[in-house]
């Protein structure tokens, strides 16, 4: 059983914890959707409620990763906890934070309220890509308190956002680009109140698997105290190319008969051979950067180069291919951010293919009405 569940791309459990008499968390696996809630409002009413969003978004979620339509379910989600607590199941006031996540590929799409979260391990590195709905966090935003005085402030469980509550709901909906061997984590702050992100990152990068990532990020929180539910669901993103995502290179050591052998080979044979191997490098590398594409921010707007970025012995391998009025702004951050160091394409036709995809993207969001603040 424990190897079935070991050989899956995604795996999620929940937890109630050191403290808590009843676990409030609830938690949905149904590829490709992904979700974890909090339930707020005590025993009773906090588990009522994250169930019923939980199940209303399995109904309602689109079948296709689609962050627009992700994000309506997560309001019918809301409707349905507010329904509730008026028809007598649970209690008035109960409520629940939501993070669901599609995944297609490389796609993530997702749909936030409160403050649980989405991290992704991106190229070894770990990302926040949900902003949380809460008091601290709009100070942090602020620069009145520091993301550490953020984590022992007495307010930090006060959330600004959550289902159950407001009919006009608005949720953050948005969708992040991926990388083949990246992992993507939803959880509750039970998790992330008890553990930092850096032993976040390290857990991501070094277990296995999925199950093993999350049996130690909760095994991690109840050592630091267990205080609260804790909720991890994580899913890996394509084919994984080592136990932590990252490829390995093998050493090259020098043969010990070389130098013997330097002694009798005329030295005018090793320049030539030494020529012959920096024109032969440069021409697969030529080869190699006529078959990529990238694109990048230059001017607050989007441009497509072929080729990669960087140089080979002091020589340019990209080519512009068009610069366009795509603005990086009205992308989503993470997008945005990428897109200052590069996004890299297997060629042309998948860059113009990305580019299309992100002009679409900034056109809805510019164009879009603004939805009246709760």
């Amino acid at each position: 059983m424990n190897a079935r569940r070991d050989d899956l791309p995604y795996a999620g459990r929940s937890d109630v914890g050191l403290v808590r008499s009843g676990n409030e968390d609830a938690y949905l696996i149904s590829p490709p959707l992904f979700t974890v809630a909090d339930g707020l409002g005590g025993h009773s009413a906090g588990e009522v409620a994250s169930r019923i969003a939980v199940e209303t978004l399995q109904d309602t979620a689109p079948r296709r990763a689609d962050a627009k339509a992700l994000g309506r379910a997560v309001r019918q989600a809301n409707a349905a906890v507010i329904a509730a607590a008026e028809n007598g199941r649970g209690r008035a006031g109960m409520g629940t934070t939501i993070t669901a996540a599609m995944v297609e590929g490389t796609r993530i799409c997702v749909a936030h309220v409160g403050d649980s979260r989405a991290y992704l391990l991106h190229l070894g590195e770990l990302q926040q890509i949900t902003e949380d709905h809460s008091m601290v966090a709009d100070m942090v935003r602020r620069g009145t308190l520091t993301r550490e005085e953020s984590r022992h402030h007495p307010n930090r469980s006060v959330i600004t956002r959550a289902l159950g509550s407001d009919p006009n709901l608005v949720v953050d909906a948005f969708e992040v680009d991926a990388a083949p061997g990246d992992r993507l984590l939803l959880c509750t702050d039970g998790l992330t109140s008890m553990v930092d992100d850096p032993l976040i990152e390290q857990v991501l990068s070094a277990a296995r698997t999925p199950h093993l990532a999350v049996e130690r990020l909760i095994g991690y929180a109840n050592d630091a105290g267990g205080q609260d539910n804790i909720t991890a669901v994580v899913v890996d993103i394509g084919e994984r190319t080592g136990d932590n995502g990252a490829r390995t290179a093998a050493a090259r050591t020098a043969s010990p008969g070389r130098s013997a052998a330097r002694r009798w080979v005329p030295r005018a044979l090793w320049v030539l051979l030494a020529v012959g191997l920096i024109a032969g490098a440069a021409w697969a590398a030529d080869s190699y950067a006529h078959s990529q594409a990238y694109l990048i921010e230059e001017g607050g707007v989007i441009a497509v180069y072929e080729g990669v970025p960087g140089s080979f012995a002091g020589v340019e391998l990209h080519w512009r291919s068009t610069s366009t009025t795509i603005p990086t702004d009205a992308l989503d951050p993470i997008t945005a951010a990428r897109l200052k160091v590069g996004v890299r394409t297997e060629g042309l036709d998948e860059a113009y293919a990305l580019l299309g995809q992100y002009r679409a993207r900034a056109e809805e969001s510019l164009t879009a009405t603004p939805t009246p603040a709760p």
